[in-house]
């Protein structure tokens, strides 16, 4: 179904559920259809905006680097791509046998964390040439509770803030269950080869495969449930959540300096929604 069937069914999906009301002689919340109505254009005003630049074979992560405004992805086959902001593939390279579910670019270090599902591990390597510097193994148990179990979805994003690194474990299953759906913290060591899970964000929504910072407002998105989520790490909770259309299967989200946010869509494209933080 196209996004524009989409929004005519949600639309006809509304005007039923009036018209059933009408004839039950039930209230009618004028407020809650005119939130809807809202609500449903503004989905249809972001799902004109997508745009693919690229195509990356089972591109599972994405992140944008401002040093040298330009993008990079892996894929399930543990490959490595930089792209410009236009889609063209500036540099390839097989790094081996992995299966890499995220990226974040660090800047400062001039290195990039990539991380490894399975073995729940981080892959450090050279920003300049993809070479190899390091690997962290994360221990799977935090307070009793083994939140990235062995053999599961596992590790799905990463990110960087505040010298901390956060990775998404994906899971229909929410805390205090074993493997389940968090945002699990580290701390930040480039020399390490473990590390401890310091803390955890327990967000209450399951299958976040993605994630990004802008500030202290961590952006997850979710494949199985197609949508994006903003949330308040300090006040510790969702600030807003869009939908996303079905036919993707969105493993990856970052922002470049403009506002424009890019997806690495599992099906082998790299997708582009312009200017979202200014909606």
């Amino acid at each position: 179904m196209s996004s524009k069937h989409c929004i005519i069914y949600e639309i006809n999906l509304l005007v039923m559920n009036i018209l059933v009301k009408l004839r039950k002689n039930e209230r009618i919340n004028m407020k809650k259809i005119l939130l809807g109505i809202v609500i449903i254009m503004s989905i249809q005003n972001l799902f004109a905006k997508i745009k693919i630049i690229a195509k990356i074979p089972e591109a599972s992560g994405i992140d944008y680097s401002t040093k040298s405004n330009s993008l990079f992805v892996v894929n399930d086959e543990g490959s490595i791509y930089e792209l410009s902001k236009k889609g063209k593939i500036l540099r390839e390279k097989k790094i081996g046998k992995y299966d890499f579910e995220g990226i974040v670019v660090d800047d400062k270090n001039n290195v990039l964390l990539v991380a490894i599902e399975g073995k729940e591990n981080i892959l450090i390597l050279s920003k300049d040439n993809f070479k190899k510097i390091n690997e962290i193994s994360i221990k799977r148990t935090y307070k009793g509770i083994k939140v990235l179990k062995k053999g599961s979805d596992g590790i799905e994003g990463i990110a960087l803030n505040n010298n901390k690194i956060f990775l998404s474990n994906q899971s229909d299953k929410l805390y205090p269950k074993d493997d389940s759906s968090v945002i699990v913290i580290v701390n930040y060591n480039l020399k390490k080869k473990k590390q401890k899970i310091e803390n955890i964000i327990n967000h209450g929504i399951t299958d976040i495969s993605g994630l990004t910072f802008i500030g202290d407002i961590l952006y997850m998105i979710s494949d199985d449930n197609n949508f994006i989520v903003s949330y308040d790490t300090n006040k510790k909770k969702i600030l807003r959540k869009d939908k996303l259309p079905k036919k993707f299967a969105q493993e990856g989200i970052t922002f470049d300096n403009k506002g424009n946010l890019f997806i690495a869509d599992d099906k082998g494209q790299i997708l582009k929604i312009k200017k979202y933080l200014e909606e």
